[in-house]
């Protein structure tokens, strides 16, 4: 693929500069200067089974239906993903995180009928099976836990011994979560790389992973790659309170995903 030329094609006008970027579980990332001085992200898959437009079309999903800051997607197609250029960068001050809990607090009182989604999305570059189910316990155990598990015994990742312990504990789940009040839609994959800060304000949120779920999956996720610590946490329990045992025990439970 030229891609000084796919992206011309696509919006109509000359690319002034273009640099490689890095960041990105699929294909490849420019930065690249148009004609009429925007400057966008382009992402480029020129592998067998091209995607982006998944992603393309999550951005849109959380534009059209949430506050949540992300970038505006300009051109959609498999393989070839155009998008507003967000400033910033993944270090957060403890006012950072305060806003990072506000916006997510936002975003996960945006709900819907049941968990999941109307279509299948991604996280990195792996599937994710998303059709919808009434309950959140039934949804986490199939959908996520026993799918995921099946997937990685599937490409020798993970050995059949470990996928018939995991479905041993996928029956004892009733015992450690609950059902939460309501769906709530999730960006699905907050780590430091996908969220965006200038100063003391979040300017974005990239590379996301949507569906409707038990909000605290999310947070649960924040902590594994240490993205947020107490500042987050304090303001996000502020405006949505979060029952007991969440550090103690769901946290783990839901990171196993």
């Amino acid at each position: 693929m030229d891609v000084r030329k796919e992206i011309e094609t696509a919006v109509a006008q000359p690319v002034v500069d273009i640099a490689p970027l890095s960041g990105g579980c699929i294909g490849q990332v420019y930065r690249v200067r148009l004609a009429d001085g925007q400057t966008v992200v382009v992402k480029v898959d020129n592998g067998r089974n091209p995607k982006l437009d998944i992603e393309g079309r999550m951005l849109i999903y959380l534009k059209e239906n949430s506050r949540l800051p992300v970038p505006t997607v300009l051109h959609n197609a498999p393989r070839l993903l155009i998008m507003e250029f967000l400033p910033g960068q993944s270090h957060f001050s403890a006012k950072a995180q305060e806003h990072a809990a506000e916006l997510l607090a936002d975003l996960h009182n945006v709900t819907a009928p049941a968990y999941g989604l109307e279509w299948d999305t991604l996280i990195g570059g792996l599937h994710q099976l998303n059709t919808p189910m009434a309950s959140w316990l039934d949804f986490f155990r199939e959908r996520r836990l026993m799918f995921m598990g099946r997937m990685a015994m599937d490409a020798g990742r993970l050995p059949a011994s470990t996928l018939s312990r995991l479905e041993r504990f996928c029956g004892h789940l009733d015992e450690l979560l609950a059902e939460p009040a309501r769906p709530s839609l999730i960006h699905g994959d907050v780590w430091t790389t996908n969220v965006l800060a200038t100063g003391d304000r979040i300017t974005g949120f990239v590379d996301p992973a949507i569906y409707y779920a038990d909000p605290e999956i999310e947070l649960a996720f924040t902590t594994l790659f240490g993205t947020f610590g107490q500042p987050f946490f304090r303001r996000y329990e502020e405006i949505r309170p979060l029952p007991p045992g969440f550090f103690d025990t769901r946290r783990d439970i839901y990171n196993l995903y």
